[in-house]
């Protein structure tokens, strides 16, 4: 799968630009920064720009190149990212660990997706937040944007399923134009939540 990843992001061309995603950039200006942690964070936009806010940085993604150019990317707006080359379903963090945790556009089948968010939810502090968006089952058949296999695509009811131990503060799927680089272009329909963990 990493191979795949190294061929997209292969040239020098930011395939999802240099600006973070919107969602994310919403949420986290309405947080006091600390910890974060991107998972799949890929050519290191979300990290970047969080970091220029503040924010201690931790990202990883599977993909050598994808770390490559978000080390570039980090340096060009001199700030530091702790990018790692892991897997979603087992790079370890310590438990309670993170402010908040941020899941942007991580598709995965959905007894995988389960598992990473199970454990993605306990390297939160208590009190942390989760941030997430992601295109839904209705987004299947738009070209411009998303994975082409329905099976990767989320079922908002069953996100919620997930989120064993947190409450929701935003949960909505909603249909807008995307404009994030040369891949994430024209009509998207995505799930955006946020929930905050439970309180010890």
């Amino acid at each position: 799968m990493s191979g795949i990843w190294d061929i997209r992001y292969g040239g020098s061309e930011y395939i999802y630009g240099k600006e973070p995603n919107q969602w994310l950039k919403q949420s986290l200006l309405e947080l006091k920064p600390g910890k974060l942690l991107l998972p799949a964070d890929g050519e290191g936009r979300n990290g970047v720009w969080a970091a220029r806010q503040g924010w201690e940085v931790f990202a990883f993604d599977m993909s050598e190149r994808a770390q490559t150019k978000a080390l570039a990317l980090a340096q060009e707006f001199n700030v530091v990212v702790d990018y790692r080359l892991g897997d979603a379903t087992l790079i370890e963090y310590p438990a309670g660990s993170f402010d908040a945790i941020a899941v942007i556009f991580l598709h995965l089948p959905e007894e995988i997706r389960q598992v990473v968010f199970k454990r993605l939810i306990t390297f939160l502090k208590p009190g942390g937040h989760l941030i997430v968006e992601a295109f839904t089952k209705r987004h299947f058949g738009n070209t411009g944007a998303g994975p082409k296999d329905i099976t990767l695509l989320y079922d908002p009811e069953h996100i919620k399923e997930d989120l064993t131990g947190m409450n929701l503060k935003w949960f909505e799927e909603s249909e807008y134009l995307i404009d994030e680089g040369p891949n994430h272009q024209g009509k998207a329909i995505s799930l955006k939540l946020l929930a905050q963990k439970a309180d010890r």
